[in-house]
């Protein structure tokens, strides 16, 4: 039997993503910056894809979209397009439990000579607004905060912070790659000025992705060239993808509040079924999460030693035997055996920032499915923690 619960990390194409990717690679494959029909019909299906992408977020301006190669990208573009416009350094807020895609340009910043505050998150990841308006400075010119946690799940109060910025007049950017298309997100009515969303986490192609720029707002390009995407982002378009991004944007909107209701069941019947098992703790907030989201910590045992070896990456190898996938924290750190920053930002030990895992729920994900995993992952620990007395 085979279980991908990894959708966090990445989601399979849907099928008509892919034929409509394959009509675009075969049909309208001109540059859309080309005058001629075959560069027009490209520039077609460019902007209904830009029409789609915004359609998903209630923004009233296509425009204010601009596609780039994922979200890594538009949360760089994000962070430095904005620090570009100031010639001497400035000060900025993020989170303590922001994606790297966010953390590493604001560290290479900090390097450049800008002051950053890191705001501090409960042990459930969640941010005190409380915090963010006492961390406000009078150079304050930008604030970062993750929407929705990838490695624990934990949805920010973003409409609670992004009105204390708005208040104090100040830019707010929030990274959406892992709610965009899973849960509401109206533009017209949050005050963000700046979001990011990727297409490989809504069942598009990877290698594309969009920042939403609110009209008015200036932000300085990272690459230079031929102006495209509203002189924001140079380079021809990768059409096929980002039409393909389109489409899944457009699926995504229209199925959203059925699909992650049915998450939200599965995901709670996981978390039921493991609940059993001791040291298996699970890590994140349990009311304001991501719909198709589950995480756990296995914590210090106090009367035996058989915790002390056990990773997270242990875990995830031995459930891939097993035919299912799950992850270890964040994807983008699944290289590296050191503590997940985001546990320790959340007050769990070095040891435990090692034993993180994260099983991600999909448009696949049956009853089936969830019933099976937990059988499973309960065998696997029994086998990695024969001591504990671990309910079959």
């Amino acid at each position: 039997m085979q279980i991908y619960l990894d959708y966090s990390a990445t989601t399979p194409p849907r099928s008509e993503v892919v034929n409509y990717v394959k009509k675009i690679l075969t049909e309208e494959w001109g540059n859309p910056s080309s005058l001629h029909q075959w560069g027009q019909r490209a520039a077609m299906s460019l902007e209904m894809a830009r029409t789609q992408v915004a359609y998903l977020l209630n923004a009233v301006d296509p425009e204010s979209i601009i596609f780039t190669s994922g979200g890594t990208e538009a949360d760089n573009l994000a962070i430095l397009g904005i620090a570009g416009q100031y010639s001497t350094p400035q000060h900025l807020i993020i989170s303590s439990v922001e994606h790297p895609a966010i953390s590493e340009p604001v560290r290479r910043l900090e390097a450049q000579g800008w002051e950053v505050t890191r705001l501090p998150v409960n042990r459930q990841g969640r941010i005190n607004p409380l915090h963010l308006k006492a961390a406000i400075q009078s150079n304050t010119v930008l604030i970062s905060i993750i929407h929705g946690q990838s490695e624990v799940g934990t949805v920010q109060p973003i409409e609670e912070l992004g009105n204390i910025a708005r208040n104090h007049g100040i830019l707010f950017h929030t990274d959406a790659v892992q709610t965009a298309g899973r849960v509401k997100i109206d533009l017209q009515r949050l005050p963000i000025d700046l979001l990011s969303l990727s297409a490989h986490k809504i069942y598009g192609v990877q290698g594309a992705g969009a920042l939403y720029v609110r009209p008015g707002i200036e932000i300085d390009p990272l690459v230079l060239g031929g102006g495209q995407e509203g002189k924001k982002r140079s380079g021809t378009q990768a059409v096929a993808i980002i039409a393909g991004f389109g489409l899944a944007a457009e699926l995504a909107a229209t199925e959203m509040i059925k699909e992650s209701s049915r998450l939200i069941g599965l995901r709670d019947r996981l978390f039921d079924l493991m609940a059993d098992c001791p040291y298996l703790v699970p890590t994140g907030d349990r009311l304001y999460r991501l719909p198709h989201h589950i995480s756990f910590v296995i914590q210090n045992s106090l009367q035996t030693g058989e915790t002390e070896k056990i990773t997270g990456k242990m875990i995830v190898r031995q459930m891939n035997l097993a035919g299912i996938a799950i992850s270890a924290g964040s994807a983008c750190h699944s290289g590296k055996l050191s503590p997940s920053p985001i546990l320790s930002a959340m007050g769990y030990s070095e040891k435990e920032g090692l034993r993180g895992i994260r099983l991600t729920l999909g448009k696949e994900t049956t009853l089936e499915d969830i019933d099976w995993t937990a059988m499973v992952l309960k065998q696997v620990l029994n086998r990695l923690i024969p001591q504990l007395a671990i309910a079959k």
